[in-house]
Order: structure tokens, then C-alpha cells, then sequence
């Protein structure tokens, strides 16, 4: 009898993570045996623990905080989003035991957001709070998937700017700095890409940001989430999302990546929202 393909994700903290969960319950879906485990390890151990993993018979792995950037260095290989992006958040074994790296972030928050909450981001004006490694690739969908134009504020604004130099289309994508957020206007789509609720620090946003029919997303989910969920309902946004739609749907585009075979992700994400 074969043992079950191995699975992981590699982190720091990494006790939180949901992603053994929703491995194990798209596996379900098709009778795929699987190991999926979570791996703490502290950013001068990574790359050893991850080539440790992929020589004892690791197929693939996840990467989350704070070692994406890391994930991308390590690999042989890089698919076009992870290099857009500059991190990787899978990590696969190549046939030959090389290792090819992928960034499903963007992917994931788009494929929330326009089939799972029903938005057409198409001729949308989009606020982009963050410009760090989710950011990047928060961008570079959000472009692809038709919003008219994207602007990026950071509190270091030389990040924003580089992301911005590195998308190089100055007609869509404009920076700002931070302190001025109260004089720019209004958005009909704001995202929260900052570890602000992460870290447990608050956001202080005007509320003028929000437009009439705004659809307002953090990033992050569950209790990381909250502030912002509350700002920008307070605000009046039409919509406020958390992020836990964008990490079951980036965590399915691996599985089919890794399986060749596409999960349903309405159940995961109904039991995982249970929990929270």
C-alpha cells in the first residue's frame, strides 16, 4: 500500500494556520490521501527545512508570513505571478526534484471576489492600502481582472512607488502619501493589504474614502479583520469582506496545481466561516 502524498505549509507562527484544514477537506472531495502538516520555522531555518521536506518526499508545500520572499529565492523555477509579485506562497517538486514556485494570492482574491461575492471589478476606481509582498500581488490581479485605475498608499511611500514602477502603466496605477488620505476622495472598491490588524495596531481611515456603493476587503480574516470590517461599515460601505474567501480560494488554485483536479470551495469556506 503507498503512503499518502505529503503535504505542507511553512510559517512563522504557523499554529493558526487553516490550511491543513482546507487540504484535508478538498482531498475529501475526491478520495486523495494525503499527509498535509504544519511547519514552524523561524526565518534562518526555512530554506533548510524546506529542502529537508522536498528530499524525505515532499510533492508541495504552502509559504505564509514572514517568508514568501524566502519561498521565491529558494526555487528553480518561478511562474509569471510569483515573479510579478516578488514572494511565493507554493512551493512544488518538479519531476527532476527541482523546485517551481507560484503565487496564488492574487488569483484567489479575485476568483473571491468576483465569484464568490459577485462583483464585477471591470471600470472600478480601487484603493490599495499596502504596498508589501500580498499587496504586490493584490495588484497585479486586481489590474488584470479590468479595474480602471489603482491607487496605492503606504506609509513608506519609496514601496508604493516601486510597485508602481515595476506595473509601469502610469495612466491606471497612481501613489499617494498616507497623510493625505483624507484629500483624496472617494473609492467604489478599498482593500486593506497592511499588517495593521495583524498586528493588533488599528487603522485610524477618514471615512470619506467610502464611496456611495463602496465594497470595502481586508486581506486578513477573522479577528485581524475586525477594525477595518468596522470602519468601513460604520463609513457606509455597501459591502465589508474579510480575506477568508481569498485563502480558500488561493489554497484550492495549489490543489489543482498539485492534483490536476479542481475543488468545490463553497463547503470549505461554509465550515471554516462556522468556526470563526
Amino acid at each position: 500500500m503507498s503512503q499518502p502524498s505529503q503535504f505542507a505549509v511553512f510559517g512563522h507562527p504557523i499554529a493558526h494556520s487553516l490550511s491543513p484544514r482546507i487540504h484535508q477537506g478538498f482531498a475529501q472531495q475526491f478520495g486523495i490521501a494525503l499527509e498535509y502538516r504544519a511547519i514552524d520555522a523561524m526565518p534562518e531555518a526555512f530554506a533548510g527545512a524546506v529542502r529537508a521536506f522536498f528530499a524525505a518526499g515532499g510533492a508541495g508545500a504552502n509559504v505564509t508570513l514572514p517568508h514568501k520572499a524566502a519561498a521565491l529565492a529558494l526555487a528553480d523555477e518561478r511562474s509569471e505571478a510569483a515573479a510579478r509579485a516578488g514572494i511565493a506562497n507554493v512551493l512544488t517538486r518538479l519531476p527532476d526534484g527541482r523546485l517551481a514556485a507560484h503565487n496564488s494570492d492574487g488569483a484567489g482574491l479575485v476568483r473571491d471576489l468576483t465569484e464568490r461575492h459577485g462583483v464585477d471589478l471591470r471600470g472600478r476606481d480601487a484603493l490599495l492600502l499596502g504596498a508589501g509582498g500580498a499587496a504586490r500581488a493584490a495588484a497585479w490581479s486586481l489590474l488584470d481582472a479590468g479595474v480602471q485605475t489603482l491607487t496605492i498608499v503606504n506609509r513608506t511611500p519609496e514601496t508604493a512607488d516601486a510597485l508602481a514602477d515595476a506595473i509601469g502603466e502610469p495612466a491606471r496605477v497612481h501613489t499617494r502619501y498616507w497623510q493625505d488620505l483624507a484629500n483624496l476622495g472617494s473609492y467604489d472598491l478599498i482593500l486593506n493589504a497592511t499588517s495593521a490588524g495583524v498586528l493588533g495596531n488599528g487603522l485610524k481611515l477618514p471615512m470619506s474614502l467610502v464611496g456611495a456603493r463602496a465594497l470595502c476587503y481586508d486581506l486578513a480574516y477573522g479577528p485581524a479583520a475586525i477594525d477595518f470590517i468596522a470602519w468601513a461599515k460604520a463609513a457606509g460601505a455597501r459591502h465589508a469582506w474579510d480575506g477568508l474567501g481569498m485563502l480558500v480560494e488561493q489554497a484550492a488554485a495549489a490543489f489543482e496545481l498539485w492534483h490536476g483536479q479542481q475543488p468545490d470551495t463553497e463547503p470549505v469556506y461554509q465550515a471554516l466561516r462556522a468556526g470563526i
